[in-house]
């Protein structure tokens, strides 16, 4: 008979831990009120994404109704450790985190950036820069201010340079639809100047397209050589398929392009440093 309590008990630890608010997939700008306009964050997006690749530090935003059965810092660290924003070992991530029904926000700093952004800092980022905003009800106004500030002072902190990238968030998978388009080009040109010559010509271009997305002398070269090859093989078999060979394989080949909108963490740790605050 006394086993009731336990078994209650035990429904109710479990109760609770089934309510904790879920982590959303890791993202530079996450709304899950409806606060932001779609211009809003798309804006906030490209200035996050733009910082990234300048300075190499990932800063995100999320905002949530609640984090309740949690106290934001709980959830805040829940969400970090998650999302693993910041580069490896550098540790160079921020999360800012406002629940909005709580009326609480939060500067979450990874241990990479804790001298930069102490938290003394961050509540007078709380305080002076954003809260006044929210008070106000104009949360964009808030968050982009808030951000400007982060930025400002991880801008100041000697960290490592970020890896070297080609033309920002061009798909290296677009090469496999570029090279169709030369492949297709260079049987005309065949006509003209010779198999070898044209085939020669379109890998040497290939390469020097590849090189110029990838940024690899040594891919670009690999690449060169494949679609020379290529082509070799395709004005060699031109005249005894008719036509130019490739047309049932055509359509299904401009699909993939520019996908842009990919971001991961990094593997950065957290550990607690930050500042929250209310409004």
């Amino acid at each position: 008979m006394r086993v009731r309590p336990l078994a209650a008990l035990l429904a109710l630890v479990a109760a609770a831990a089934v309510a904790l608010i879920a982590v959303p997939p890791v993202a530079r700008v996450t709304d899950l009120t409806g606060t932001l306009s779609a211009e809003q964050r798309g804006g906030l997006e490209q200035r996050l994404a733009a910082f990234e690749q300048q300075k190499g530090s990932q800063v995100a935003v999320l905002i949530v109704p609640t984090t309740e059965p949690e106290t934001i810092e709980q959830y805040a660290i829940r969400v970090a450790e998650t999302w693993k924003l910041g580069r490896k070992g550098i540790d160079d991530g921020v999360l800012l985190l406002v629940a909005k029904d709580d009326r609480k926000l939060r500067i979450e700093v990874g241990y990479g950036l804790e001298g930069a952004i102490p938290d003394a800092i961050a509540k007078r980022i709380i305080e002076e820069t954003i809260t006044p905003y929210f008070k106000n009800g104009d949360f964009h106004g808030g968050i982009a201010a808030g951000l400007e500030q982060i930025l400002k002072v991880i801008r100041g902190e000697a960290l490592p340079e970020p890896p070297r990238q080609r033309h920002g968030s061009f798909d290296p998978g677009s090469l496999f639809f570029i090279g169709f388009v030369v492949l297709a080009l260079s049987s005309p040109l065949g006509h003209a100047i010779g198999e070898f010559k044209s085939s020669l010509l379109a890998g040497g271009g290939f390469g020097l397209i590849a090189w110029f997305i990838l940024g690899v002398a040594a891919w670009a070269a690999i690449a060169a050589v494949i679609l020379f090859l290529l082509a070799l093989i395709h004005q060699a078999t031109r005249g005894s398929g008719g036509g130019n060979g490739w047309s049932s394989s055509g359509g299904s080949s401009g699909g993939g392009g520019f996908s842009g909108g990919g971001f991961s963490g990094g593997g950065g740790s957290f550990g607690g440093g930050g500042a929250s605050g209310s409004w």
